[in-house]
């Protein structure tokens, strides 16, 4: 039952979930509207329940091997001279480049992968969707998934427009590849002035460094598609600030092919599912850079959502609902971002200093521990759901299974193209 599953997007989320609904006897297939595997991104950490469910894919100690090795914050003065450290290491957690985990991911997500295309409309009716794509012909999918980031377009197509569901942070934020030798080995390196933020990211086991670069503003009027436009942005912003090393690491973010920009956002959604297309990853539930939990709510996500659907037997109208409910505590934490961005980018030249002297306390570092703790008081078992055989045949251990009410069964005709 409802076997044939569409896959927006082959990010971590959407190549996590290609990999679980395989291994319950699902056939997903995987569009992507890159021309190739994307390579390039940040450090993220594989933490919480996240390792276990990289753990039960077999890749954890091949993450390990591919750690970033990082320490922790480093913030400077115009000079070069560290004026505060934070020690960010959790030894619960792994730090990864994005890149890194993707391609690990794409060895264990066996499934057929559409590249250079992308879904432009859907239509759902009682036996399924028929999806249209930009370049391919029109097929038939038993479900559709939307794992294709903030700015997803099946959820533009299936829930509505972006305005409705992306939350705004104030800031906006940039990175790109830069010389390693401009920062110091295994730490973010950052320096401030009022509103802004330029920083380079070293890892201690990759010979490549990040610049990044984050911002104060009110909402700009931008296409997210629009690079030459972003680059521009950027150098209107940074262009006048000389000091520290602001202008070389400009420079090279601005040389950049792989250049990324992006509004610090959020994605509130009152549901993850609209009749036979569900939401996963970013597209459901960003919670932003800041927040520094995207893989981890990415990997949850995606196996919750392939374990339900097993468990119902592909029943979608259960299996949505049991994952929504599931998966949304550890959401609705996680977007509390707190005070990290303030922390990154105070506003003003007096929040700077302060910033500087309690970063240089040891209260961060107990702050940080106690967190780790609530954090594992708080944690429940991960369901454990059958690994293999035909769709339907999973079982469970998991909490009781929430009502399916509040979502559309697709029983009348809906376009959303």
């Amino acid at each position: 039952m409802n076997e044939r599953i569409l896959i927006s997007g082959a990010s971590i989320a959407g190549l996590t979930l290609a990999h679980w609904l395989a291994r319950h006897g699902f056939r997903p297939t995987v569009v992507e509207r890159a021309p190739a595997p994307r390579a390039g991104g940040n450090g993220v950490d594989v933490r919480g329940d996240a390792v276990e469910v990289v753990e039960r894919m077999g890749l954890m100690p091949r993450v390990r091997e591919l750690a970033t090795d990082v320490q922790g914050m480093k913030f400077v003065d115009a000079a070069d001279r560290a004026v505060a450290r934070i020690d960010t290491r959790d030894p619960g957690s792994v730090e990864i480049m994005r890149g890194d985990l993707v391609a690990l991911l794409r060895e264990v997500a066996d499934v057929e992968t559409i590249f250079g295309d992308s879904v432009a409309g859907l239509e759902q009716d009682d036996d399924g969707v028929t999806v249209t794509f930009e370049h391919a012909p029109a097929r038939r999918f038993d479900l559709v998934v939307g794992a294709d980031g903030m700015h997803s377009n099946v959820r533009r197509l299936a829930f509505g427009p972006e305005d409705r569901f992306v939350e705004f942070k104030d800031h906006y934020f940039a990175f790109a590849d830069t010389d390693a030798s401009l920062g110091e080995d295994r730490w973010v390196t950052m320096f401030n002035t009022p509103g802004r933020m330029t920083g380079i990211y070293r890892s201690g086991n990759h010979a490549q460094a990040k610049a990044y670069f984050m911002f104060r503003s009110a909402p700009l009027d931008l296409d997210h598609r629009d690079v030459a436009g972003h680059k521009r942005l950027i150098g209107e912003v940074f262009g006048d600030d000389s000091s520290w090393r602001t202008r070389e690491l400009l420079d090279a973010a601005l040389a950049d092919p792989d250049f990324y920009f992006d509004a610090l956002g959020q994605v509130r959604m009152d549901s993850w599912s609209n009749g036979r297309v569900a939401l996963v990853g970013d597209a459901a539930w960003c919670a932003s850079p800041a927040s520094g939990a995207g893989a981890e709510l990415a990997l949850v996500g995606a196996y919750r959502l392939a374990g339900e659907l097993a468990a119902a037997g592909g029943d979608h109208r259960v299996a949505f609902a049991r994952y929504d409910a599931a998966h949304r505590p550890l959401v609705h934490e996680k977007q509390r971002i707190g005070p990290n961005v303030r922390l990154m980018v105070p506003r003003t030249e007096g929040g700077r200093c302060v910033r500087d002297v309690l970063a240089r306390l040891p209260l961060m570092k107990v702050v940080g521990a106690v967190e780790r703790r609530v954090r594992a008081g708080n944690a429940r078992p991960l369901p454990e759901y059958a690994p293999e055989g035909r769709a339907g045949d999973a079982r469970q251990e998991r909490s009781p299974a929430s009502s399916t009410g509040g979502h559309r069964d697709g029983r009348s005709r809906r376009r959303c193209s």
